[in-house]
């Protein structure tokens, strides 16, 4: 019994341990096949289930807005479905296009060319609308296609189409800013892109879609621009312009408003312009923004800052008499008034409000090349006003040790050199700031998505361009410009407006000579006198017919001024009959009017009252003879004709 009892025993133990050893073995294969499993192909079969069950995807956040500075959205971005084809799950190539293309408005050969190129994934369309996302939603679950999808894209939409167009530029399918705004702050407004894992569904639509809708918007990072303009005045702007364009049939028309004080742009406009909404609809050119990236040369409007630094060299006085012989030749080149007569003896206030050539020329021989390009410079131009707008150009002035004498004379006429709307206007601005040079801006601030301040723009002063002294003697001959001088047409009734027109002949593409019977009018101005709000500027690029600056932009600069006056509740002057006295009587044509050489321009009386029409010849040295009562609708010597006084 002993002897059976221990073998039996034995074998027990060797079952036991046999067993141990299979247990061992077995959790030893398991480990393996576990750290196989796990180390060597954890990876790999992780990838695989999570492609199985869900897929990365791209979430988009919204592109930042841009406003102007009363918080009026002028830009802003929506988050709109855009439709994939998954060519891989096609089963019937021409039947998904077919019944696909009538509902998205795309042609049936580019969506087989999409399904041919293979792979998982290809863009049907961006941006669908709201009718189409239905449609195709009801199509696909008509006819159970798994092979169609849709992916949340942000969309840039301008809710006021062409306002500020120019301004603010557009952005392209990948989000992208391609011109204005939109390319200056790109990498600030744009919205940002993270990449996240859903969980699908066996027809690849997010599971959970709700968690999913969410996560889209919790990368808007993205900041937001407010801008100085204000829609209002932009809108007020863009439609003086548009009527501009359809009585003068230019070219093109660029309008700027500015606060003088901040160098803040309340408005910009070009025409042509186009929708940003259609932008690939337009052609490029169209894009551009000419306040910026336009060179030209200014003609008269320049003559203010000559003036300027004639008064400062005192080189001249107000009263300072010059005898005008009507033309003058200057190293061979020969300068002659816009009417091509002579003004007889005049005093320096008569040569700017009468825009005299002859009297500039002298004045300029008298400052000197250094001297001329001296002012030039410190009222802006030729160097970037460093505006936040892409494109934007410096303009043209000589090296004043390469200068003739006849480049110094045609220079003080505003020829030979080159500049930028945006400098002029910024130049003019500094007349009306007492002499100070503001660096302009268009971005007021740069805000945070909880609203905070990312960064502000505050004014910032250039320099001092004048001397306060001499910039109030100018003010003053600039004011009578407006009042009894060329620019006439720019006056508001109870306004009391300075300014300068300008008529320059446009210079060939290829820089050899001037353009026979193509000119470039401008106006440049700023009200009141008495405490400068805006400064107003106008240039119109090639007009049909009538081409005087004084003619045809200085009635747009006083439309533009009249309106901003009522929006911006500017009071008229003290004196209730302020820009009334000559500018409201008296209205001659070109860029001056004769004074005392016993030959006078008529007015433009068609229209007037017996009474005012009297008034208005009468101002000018003339009588009239009235045929009939009421308006006049006819008068027997043509306007901005010469005649005997």
């Amino acid at each position: 019994m002993g002897l059976n009892y221990k073998r039996e025993q034995r074998k027990i133990a060797m079952n036991i341990g046999i067993m141990v050893a299979l247990v061992w073995l077995v959790l030893l294969c398991l480990a393996g096949r576990y750290a196989w499993i796990q180390l060597v192909q954890g990876d790999k079969l992780a990838a695989r289930v999570r492609s199985q069950s869900g897929e990365h995807r791209e979430i988009h956040s919204p592109r930042g807005a841009i406003l102007d500075r009363n918080g009026r959205e002028l830009a802003v971005s929506l988050m709109t479905k855009s439709l994939f084809v998954d060519p891989n799950s096609v089963q019937d190539a021409d039947d998904v296009a077919s019944r696909l293309a009538p509902l998205i408005g795309v042609p049936e050969e580019e969506i087989l060319a999409d399904i041919a190129q293979g792979g998982g994934f290809v863009w049907v369309k961006h941006f669908l609308s709201l009718d189409e996302v239905k449609a195709v939603r009801a199509l696909i679950r008509e006819a159970d296609y798994n092979c169609l999808g849709f992916r949340d894209e942000a969309k840039r939409f301008y809710p006021n189409d062409m306002l500020a167009a120019n301004v603010l530029g557009f952005v392209g399918t990948d989000d992208i800013g391609l011109d204005g705004i939109e390319q200056a702050y790109d990498k600030l407004i744009k919205g940002s892109q993270t990449e996240s894992f859903v969980q699908t569904d066996m027809h690849d639509k997010p599971i959970l879609d709700s968690i999913f809708s969410r996560q889209r918007y919790e990368g808007d990072r993205c900041k937001t621009i407010e801008l100085t303009l204000d829609g209002t005045v932009q809108f007020i702007v863009e439609q003086a312009l548009d009527e501009a364009m359809a009585a003068n049939r230019p070219t093109s028309i660029t309008a700027i408003v500015m606060n003088p004080k901040t160098g803040e742009i309340l408005a910009m406009a070009s025409r042509p312009s186009y929708n940003p909404n259609q932008f690939a609809d337009y052609q490029p050119e169209v894009w551009k923004n000419k306040a910026v990236s336009f060179i030209y040369e200014p003609g008269s409007t320049f003559k203010a800052m000559v003036a300027a630094a004639a008064l400062q060299e005192q080189v001249v006085t107000p009263n300072q008499v010059f005898v005008d012989p009507g033309t003058v030749t200057v190293s061979g080149r020969t300068i002659q008034n816009w009417n091509g007569e002579s003004f007889g003896t005049v005093t320096f206030t008569d040569v700017v409000k009468h825009s005299l050539n002859t009297g500039f020329a002298q004045v300029g021989l008298h400052l000197g090349a250094s001297n001329l390009t001296k002012y030039a410079k410190l009222f802006g131009f030729g160097r970037l006003t460093g505006v936040e707008l892409p494109a934007e150009e410096s303009g043209i002035l000589f090296n004043p040790d390469e200068m003739r004498d006849s480049d110094i004379a045609t220079m003080a006429i505003g020829q030979s050199i080159a500049v930028t709307p945006l400098q002029l206007v910024t130049a003019m601005s500094a007349i009306a700031n007492d002499g100070m040079l503001m660096k302009p801006h268009i971005v007021k601030s740069v805000r945070n998505a909880d609203g905070s301040a990312y960064e502000e723009t505050k004014p910032e002063v250039v320099r001092r361009a004048i001397e306060s002294a001499t910039d109030k003697t100018l003010v003053g001959l600039l004011e009578q410009v407006v009042a009894t001088g060329g620019g006439q047409k720019a006056g508001v009734r109870g306004y009391r407006i300075a300014g300068k027109t300008g008529t320059a002949q446009k210079i060939r593409e290829n820089g050899a000579g001037y353009m026979e019977g193509r000119y470039i009018a401008s106006f440049c101005g700023f009200a009141p006198v008495e405490d400068p709000q805006i400064t107003v500027y106008v240039m119109i690029d090639d007009p049909s017919g009538i081409y005087y600056g004084g003619q045809i932009a200085a009635p747009i600069a006083s439309e533009i001024f009249s309106q901003l006056f009522r929006y911006l509740q500017i009071e008229p002057s003290s004196d209730p009959f302020a820009g009334m006295k000559e500018s409201q009587t008296v209205r001659t044509g070109g860029d001056a009017k004769p004074s005392t050489t016993g030959k006078v321009v008529v007015p433009d009386v068609l229209g007037l009252d017996a009474s005012e029409a009297a008034m208005r010849l009468q101002s000018a040295g003339l009588k009239m003879q009235a045929n009939g009562r009421g308006t006049a609708v006819s008068q027997s010597v043509d306007a901005n004709a010469i005649v005997e006084a």
